[in-house]
This record gives structure tokens, sequence and C-alpha cells, in this order.
């Protein structure tokens, strides 16, 4: 894990390397921004608010990368489709304050 500070906010993030590819996570106080390896009904079936970016391998590509799927409850929390994975974290961190 390794502490990431966006505009003067603390989040981890989470780079584990597989056989086949890269698993990313970025973890804000209401939620995280994840790659293509999550899936959404279960977050949707646990209450989680998660946004998904897809074709990352790095967390500054996550960062970059539009939001591609989201949850009910990062929906709720203002996430949008096409947004950037780097906004997305910025309003999962609002909402859990």
């Amino acid at each position: 894990m390794a502490t990431l500070n966006l505009d003067g906010a603390t989040f981890e993030s989470v780079h584990v390397p597989t056989e086949r590819t890269n698993i990313l996570l970025v973890k804000a106080a209401g939620g995280f921004v994840g790659c293509g390896y999550f899936d959404i009904a279960v977050a949707n079936r646990v209450g989680d608010a998660v946004a998904i970016v897809t074709g990352v391998k790095t967390i500054d590509d996550l960062l970059a990368a539009p939001i591609v799927r989201l949850s009910d409850r990062a929906r709720e929390a203002g996430v949008t489709e096409g947004m950037s994975g780097r906004d997305a974290l910025l309003l999962l961190q609002t909402a859990g304050q």
C-alpha cells in the first residue's frame, strides 16, 4: 500500500501485479476507484461506493482514465461515467467525511 495525496486529501493506493495483469485500487473515505477486475454487482449488493476504470496499468493511469462503470452508491455521491478517476476519488473522499 502507498499513500497518495490529491488536492490536500490523503488516499491509500494498492497495486498488485498478477501473472497476466495488474489489480489497482485507490481508497477514499467514502469508497474506491478500481480497475476492471472489480465487480459492480457485488459493490451494489453490499452497498459500497465503487467506480471502475479500464485499460489501466498504473495508479497514474487509474487517476487519468474515465469512469466506465459505477455502483449506485457512487452515483449518489455524484460520480458519473466519463469523469476521471481523480475527480471521482475527490467526490468519494468528500462523501465519506
